[in-house]
């Protein structure tokens, strides 16, 4: 089975053989523009859509397909920003696979349905939002409204497919209905309590571009040239393109640096982004000041690199305190006029996801000079009077359209954030797991030297491979390399059982085969008490009997253990393989052989009995134990160890010591397919000095 392609890979597929979608229609058909993707419904799908949509508008366009002569820049635009909300309002909402279709007519209207496999969840349109719980998506179909000439959703069995029509030229004159939706919808935020406010400081230096009142919202609110590209449509393609941009970051800090190039210079002079201690919740933020306990400063952006330094000092000193730190939208934030030597105003936006409180986005950008204040550096109030947050007249510095632009990003900073938070927590989980699965160091062996080669495919999650090499007592040294069936958190349940078994068995002067038949026993058992429990479980719950197969699987574990007594001359071994890669013995004459026979699986047969392998190793001797992840190691169809080419490679190591022989077979493995390795390494070299 070939490998599984990627979101990326199959959007590109797509895209490249939409301008081919009408082979094989037969005599009587024309070609037509029309491609057709599905797309796995998670975070990356809209940019995978919007990735299909311009690659087969571009094919179609250079084909001269029918219709395409009527496309235009804003209608591409257009459509991208429908994919792009109605593949979003699907994967949020639905969580399944998502099926889209573009298609250009010969009238030159171009269709998008998007498809789901939910029909009992109907589209968010524009019902009302609560203000406790903000939505994290955007404008929704309010948008798709506004730019189509017609949309609708068409119910089948098991399906729901959402359609829209978007006109050949009707983009212009869509345009103002797209900004009416983004001044509606920020309107409403300011009606809900959005206030935007600020304080000012010293006049700015050179600010003269021209203010410009947000007439809609009656606000006084200002647009210089460049808020205009940001207005309806713009706005669109910019949240769409900061979700998918922030939706593959896994650190925090990183998306707090991204979050600031976002904003600086588009939509901002400066920000800044405080993170804190979500754990402590509303203890995060003391009675008396507001101010954030524990909070740091994790990010701050200027369009001058030069106040940057200025800038985090100011900001370090006066921390964002909203008088509520529960409250939706945006607050005032005191101007670092004596940091900048500009008057302006800033904004505080408070960053929540699932209800926990992550941290403030703070912004700010200069005033124009006729908006400045008094000599005290406060503000002009805002027409209707009303103070903001902080008790602070309203600031004219940013227009209604960037603070609802900004809260729409604060929400998927948020996100973005709680995401990197959790995989954080899961990866540390997961080290500390991982530690207390492996040993914490490898016995040194009299007269043998070792070498150890370890990599988990997940380096945030326990691996499925472990290995051992302890002290036995009376002479006697024990080594085991195992592969459990399956990873994460059941592959460490068996680990953990499996390996103080081995070392509590081997102390107790138990032989190779014995242990294996006790830990056999002891796995089957395990995988009996779990299954039972799991049906009392249900039962109790009032639910059905469990069927067979239907229960716990049984937990299967691949091994390799063996024993090691030093001796004058060499190191006696004694082995068995119980469903596990045999061990190779390389000699000093490059000659490679098998020393031990294949047997069962761990825990699949019951009373199985298992043999053992005794020889020498002598000077120049080297045994080599690897798991499955070194054999099965794949390139196209051929693996690792086709035609015998794991011998043929400890053979190309004669004459070189262990940890050489363990570094040559680790890069060997590496090399032989072109992407890194799907599986977890193992393999441990034992050498007789």
């Amino acid at each position: 089975m070939g490998a599984i392609p990627t979101q990326r890979e199959t959007a590109s597929r797509a895209g490249a053989a939409a301008a081919r979608t009408a082979e094989g229609f037969g005599e009587g058909f024309e070609e037509c523009a029309r491609a057709r993707v599905t797309l796995l419904g998670s975070s990356l799908a809209p940019g995978a859509a919007r990735a299909m949509a311009r690659a087969a508008l571009a094919d179609w366009s250079a084909l001269g397909l029918p219709g395409t002569e009527h496309l235009t820049e804003h209608l591409a635009a257009d459509a991208l920003v429908v994919v792009s909300e109605l593949v979003t309002n699907a994967v949020v909402h639905a969580g399944t696979d998502v099926e889209v279709v573009l298609q250009v007519e010969e009238t030159g209207t171009l269709v998008v349905e998007v498809a789901d496999h939910h029909p009992s969840r109907a589209p968010r349109g524009g019902e009302p939002e609560t203000p406790h719980e903000p939505p994290e998506y955007g404008r929704g179909l309010r948008l798709v409204a506004a730019l189509a000439e017609a949309w609708g959703v068409t119910y089948r069995p098991g399906c729901k497919t959402v359609w829209a029509r978007l006109p050949a030229g009707g983009a212009e004159a869509a345009e103002g209905a797209v900004e009416a939706a983004a001044v509606e919808s920020s309107g409403h935020r300011a009606r809900t309590g959005a206030h935007a406010g600020g304080s000012h400081g010293a006049p700015a230096a050179g600010a003269g571009e021209p203010a410009v009142p947000d007439r809609a919202s009656g606000r006084s609110g200002r647009r210089r040239p460049r808020d205009r590209e940001w207005l309806g449509r713009g706005a669109l393609s910019f949240l769409a393109e900061a979700s998918d941009l922030l939706a593959g970051q896994l650190d925090e800090d990183l998306v707090a640096s991204l979050t600031g190039q976002l904003i600086v210079p588009r939509l901002a002079d400066w920000c800044g982004v405080w993170l804190e201690d979500e754990s402590l919740g509303r203890a995060a933020w003391s009675d008396d000041t507001g101010a954030a306990v524990g909070a740091r400063l994790a990010r701050v952006w200027h369009a001058g690199e030069g106040h940057l330094d200025a800038l985090r000092a100011a900001l370090e000193k006066e921390p964002p305190r909203p008088r509520d730190p529960w409250r939706s939208g945006p607050v005032g934030h005191p101007w670092p006029a004596e940091a900048l030597g500009t008057h302006g105003s800033a904004l505080a936006y408070r960053l929540v996801a699932g209800g926990r409180p992550l941290g403030t986005l703070v912004i700010g950008r200069t005033d124009p000079p006729d908006a400045s204040g008094g000599p005290d550096g406060a503000g002009a109030p805002a027409p209707d009077g009303r103070p903001d947050a902080d008790g602070r007249p309203g600031s004219p510095g940013f227009p209604d359209e960037i603070t609802g632009l900004v809260e729409d990003l604060s929400r998927r900073v948020a996100l973005a954030i709680g995401a990197a938070r959790q995989y954080a927590r899961q990866a540390t989980i997961s080290a500390v797991l991982q530690r207390g699965l492996l040993p914490g160091a490898v016995a040194e062996i009299p007269g043998v030297r070792s070498a150890l080669v370890y990599e988990p495919r997940d380096k945030g999650g326990p691996s499925g491979d472990f290995y051992d090499l302890f002290p036995a007592g009376d002479g006697r040294w024990c080594f085991a390399v195992g592969d459990v069936q399956g990873k994460g958190p059941e592959a460490a349940v068996v680990i953990g059982l499996a390996r103080p078994w081995l070392r509590l068995l081997a102390r107790e002067q138990y032989g190779v085969p014995d242990v294996l038949d006790r830990l056999n026993q002891l796995l089957l058992d395990d995988a009996t008490e779990a299954a039972d429990a799991a049906a009392r479980a249900l039962v109790a719950a009032g639910g059905p009997p469990v069927a067979p197969g239907d229960g716990p699987q049984t937990r299967f574990l691949s091994l390799l253990y063996g024993e090691l007594v030093p001796f004058d001359g060499g190191v006696r071994c004694t082995v068995a393989s119980a469903g596990h890669p045999l061990p190779l013995l390389l000699g000093p004459d490059g000659a490679v052989s098998a020393v031990a026979c294949p047997q069962t699986l761990l825990g699949v047969v019951e009373d199985a009995t298992y043999v053992s392998e005794t020889f020498e190793l002598r000077s120049g001797d080297t045994l080599l134990c690897v798991t499955d992840g070194i054999t099965e190691r794949r390139s196209g169809s051929r693996q690792f160890d086709d035609g015998d080419g794991l011998a043929a490679a400890l053979a190309g190591c004669t004459g070189l010591d262990a940890e050489l022989v363990a570094e040559r077979i680790r890069r060997l493995v590496h090399e032989f397919g072109p992407r890194p390795p799907e599986d977890d390494l193992a393999l441990l070299v034992l050498q007789a000095e």
